[in-house]
């Protein structure tokens, strides 16, 4: 019999996890599930897959578009929102910078604190 298996979470490398933590937590209006030395985990408030955090000291930051040379991305964050141009604003107030590289029109691509790349973006509506 194969046993259930449930993701209860994605986890982010830091060179702080606090700080990352923070971040996302201010930007996702998630709060703060469980919270020890070096290691963070926020959640949505009725339970669910959430985001960890832990500090890595030998973290680097990864490199997209990609390099050869530099560290790879390995995954990154696709967060929908209702108004794209007011949620890279507010992920900008809380210390995102924005990739030169921006290969969509309804995308944005911001780096976070620590510099992984993700996503915001608009679901297109049915007759537009």
């Amino acid at each position: 019999m194969r046993p259930h298996c449930t993701p209860a979470a994605t986890t982010l490398d830091a060179p702080d996890a606090h700080v990352l933590a923070r971040f996302y937590r201010d930007l996702l209006g998630r709060p703060v599930r469980k919270e020890e030395p070096g290691w963070v985990e926020i959640a949505p408030p009725g339970g669910g897959a959430g985001l960890s955090f832990q500090t890595e000291p030998l973290f680097a930051r990864p490199r997209w578009p990609s390099e050869r040379s530099a560290q790879q991305m390995m995954m990154h964050l696709d967060i929908e929102v209702t108004d794209l141009p007011s949620a890279v604003e507010r992920a900008r107030a809380l210390g995102a910078r924005p990739a030169d590289s921006q290969p969509q029109n309804d995308v944005r691509v911001l780096y976070d604190p620590a510099g992984h790349p993700f996503c915001l973006f608009t679901r297109a509506t049915a007759g537009t």
